[in-house]
């Protein structure tokens, strides 16, 4: 679980963040969406520690980062997965040597060991016998599997995935989702995904988070988001046509 409370952030005179406050629960798939400059990467960057916040608090289960040494920090970063948008897989690496590579940083490990998790994370994200392919033999959907599969190596507590579903056709797109929620429920993962992808956010947004210019708009579920009175958010989900026809349609997510 991951706790924040009245999160400011400022560079210089702009601030960015405005006091946001919202609880990231184990086991869930948390989303954060709003529009381009709405606040969300910085707000991701001070989550996982890139930032340092101009005031409020964060708490990983109960305990303050900011009041936790450097050794303590280091401690939590190894807890902490992170799926990139461009999955950021290493091109002269192979699918295994990607995989491993967190293990060859972190642990220490025998070779059988590491081995042998690489293989059942491979085999959680359904990539079994691509080990020694490259990152540029295999197609956009798989990659992004890898990245699943490096993320989850360490067996991480925390999850952070920018933008999952990036370029991706909309059939992969409801895979990564589907392979998301399941890892996050079947190791009680706390898992926070900023994404603007409205489709992953009816399909998985067990809470959303929306953010308007620097402050938290509105909170709650991927069922009660169409029932929201909020203006801005109605405008942010409402935008493209194929909502439109949803929005039509919506009575289906209202039971």
């Amino acid at each position: 679980m991951i706790t924040v409370r009245d999160l400011k952030k400022a560079f210089g005179d702009k601030e960015v963040l405005k006091g946001i406050s919202t609880v990231f629960e184990a086991g869930k798939t948390n989303l954060i969406i709003g529009t381009s400059g709405s606040g969300k990467t910085v707000f991701i960057k001070c989550l996982v520690g890139l930032f340092e916040p101009t005031g409020g608090s964060i708490h990983y289960d109960n305990e303050a980062f900011s009041k936790m040494s450097r050794k303590e920090k280091k401690q939590l970063r190894q807890k902490i997965g992170m799926l990139f948008q461009g999955s950021a897989l290493f091109d002269s690496m192979t699918v295994q040597e990607n995989v491993l590579f967190p293990l060859n940083m972190f642990t220490n490990w025998t070779t059988k060991e590491k081995m042998d998790r690489v293989n059942f994370c491979l085999e959680r994200v359904n990539l079994i016998g691509a080990n020694d392919k490259y990152p540029g033999e295999i197609s956009g959907g798989m990659m992004k599997r890898v990245g699943i599969a490096r993320s989850i190596v360490l067996n991480p507590k925390y999850l952070f995935c920018d933008e999952p579903n990036s370029g991706l056709d909309p059939q992969t797109s409801i895979l990564i989702d589907e392979l998301l929620t399941s890892i996050t429920r079947d190791y009680n993962i706390t898992t926070i995904i900023n994404t603007h992808d409205m489709n992953s956010v009816m399909g998985m947004g067990e809470k959303v988070v929306f953010l308007h210019k620097g402050y938290k708009e509105w909170e709650g579920n991927s069922k009660e988001i169409l029932r929201s009175k909020n203006q801005a958010l109605n405008d942010f989900i409402f935008a493209s046509e194929f909502l439109k026809e949803l929005r039509r349609g919506a009575g289906k997510y209202m039971d």
